[in-house]
């Protein structure tokens, strides 16, 4: 990998077109790919991506946009793949073009459904993908403040070190720093939890739940994340990194927090349908919940703030019920 490699991105909302605009500081051109021909036309005509970070301006003449998956992974070295991780496995339906020899980059922040795992381990077993060629992009940091430019980090997890740091400069700016990190298992549960305590933080926000409170869920909640990923890949890691606390506190805090979103929506009362009508994107967390739930079954972590928000979601249990339920667990 040098700058000469040529990058191709797998997916069109809104972290896609973020990682885009990093990407264009740094390289001639990008490959990337949407679902529709009609999508690819507008983004030509308006100079924006028509759905997200409508705001940040493209030149069009410098990507080779494609409605072909198998013709942009041919085509690019590298790979970042930011879809929503419960359509994966369904836009990656039409690929035949091997992914083995390139360096694929995971941009999602959810675990493979039915699987249920992370999308470095489902990549390295069905796709053949050396683990050493599978990077990780994690937070924190929001697409919006990366369309504003706003100072923001990113973490880049490889166990080759030498490549993570490699791929590293293709994504900074003045705008965005980057420090590298080997652990690709610890950086996606860690994306994939903390999207769970986001929902948690939503729901108690919209019971009313005021900062006094929200601020020991969150202690809570970082705990809890180390216990279940010192549990399933036990390393040596400090858990109040950016990439692991950093990551959690801006996803539970923020205002761009498509989970915290959700789960306020949740505690003032909406169904779970509706919610997810209304907001248009994906909560990644309601998917996640499910899998780190069925994942735990085996390794009986305790992690009472993910099962509150299992019990709401899909047990369909009072919002109002389990949270104070859940009060007697939080120190």
């Amino acid at each position: 990998m040098d700058e000469s490699s040529k990058v191709g991105i797998i997916g069109s909302g809104s972290w896609a077109t973020a990682i885009a605009k990093m990407l264009l500081n740094n390289v001639p051109s990008i490959n990337w790919y949407f679902r529709d021909q009609v999508h690819i036309d507008d983004f030509r005509r308006f100079r924006h991506n028509p759905n997200y970070l409508t705001s940040v301006e493209f030149n069009p003449d410098r990507i080779n946009f494609s409605d072909d998956i198998n013709e942009v992974v041919q085509q690019s070295d590298i790979l970042i793949l930011a879809i929503p991780s419960a359509f994966i496995k369904s836009a990656l339906k039409k690929l035949t073009a091997p992914l083995k020899d390139k360096f694929v980059v995971s941009a999602i922040k959810g675990l493979v459904p039915d699987e249920n795992l992370i999308i470095g381990q489902y990549f390295n077993q069905v796709y053949d993908v050396p683990t050493e060629s599978i990077g990780v992009i994690s937070g924190p940091c929001h697409a919006e403040e990366v369309a504003l430019e706003r100072l923001s980090y990113l973490t880049i997890a490889c166990q080759d070190i030498k490549k993570g740091r490699a791929f590293s400069a293709f994504l900074k700016t003045p705008y965005i720093m980057t420090t590298i990190s080997d652990d690709i298992y610890g950086t996606e549960y860690s994306a994939v939890l903390k999207n769970i305590m986001a929902v948690a933080s939503g729901i108690c926000h919209g019971l009313g739940y005021g900062d006094n409170f929200q601020a020991v869920l969150i202690s809570n909640a970082i705990q809890e994340m180390k216990r279940f990923v010192d549990t399933v890949h036990p390393i040596t890691r400090d858990i109040k990194s950016s990439a692991y606390l950093g990551d959690l506190l801006v996803t539970a805090y923020s205002q761009f927090s498509r989970n915290r979103m959700f789960g306020t929506m949740i505690g003032k009362g909406y169904s779970v349908k509706y919610a997810q009508m209304e907001m248009l994107m994906i909560a990644e967390g309601y998917y996640a919940v499910k899998s780190i739930h069925e994942i735990n079954d085996k390794y009986k972590v305790n992690m009472p703030i993910t099962e509150a928000v299992y019990n709401i979601i899909y047990d369909r249990i009072s919002p109002a019920m389990e949270i104070r339920l859940l009060t007697e667990h939080l120190r």
